[in-house]
């Protein structure tokens, strides 16, 4: 069985604990290492893509980050409570163009018992930004 520590119901050391090793996962951009914090059955909703399941986000985060080049993002846990949390989170990158964004978003997650996230819901903006105006 696989387990992902820490394991709810969460702390508030424990939540800051999950928020950085999903930021540190999502800054390493590797969509398997990222999709193994999931449950094999994972939902998203991301913008207006639904996912479902690990091999659907393996595909969706290398299409993410096939278009988002010189991605950093920023995790800032909200709120926690037994095995969910809600993140803030901003992130910046180009496109291929060359043009920088900033996306804002929050994040809605809920864990399985083993540690893994079984559900993510996420609501994001871009806005297009100069190069000079990045803060990540």
């Amino acid at each position: 069985m696989e387990q992902r520590h820490p394991l709810p119901p969460f702390t508030e050391e424990t939540a800051l604990q999950k928020v950085q090793m999903a930021e540190d996962a999502w800054n390493s951009k590797d969509p398997v290492a990222v999709s193994k914090a999931y449950t094999i059955d994972t939902e998203w909703r991301n913008r207006t893509s639904f996912i479902n399941g690990r091999e659907e986000v393996q595909q969706f985060l290398t299409q993410k980050w096939e278009q988002e080049l010189d991605y950093k993002l920023k995790k800032e846990l909200w709120g926690f409570r037994g095995n969910r949390m809600a993140v803030r989170f901003e992130y910046e990158y180009r496109n291929k163009d060359g043009q920088w964004f900033r996306a804002y978003g929050n994040e809605l997650w809920q864990f399985d018992e083993n540690g893994l996230m079984e559900k993510r819901y996420a609501s994001i903006n871009d806005n297009a930004i100069l190069e000079s105006e990045r803060t990540l």
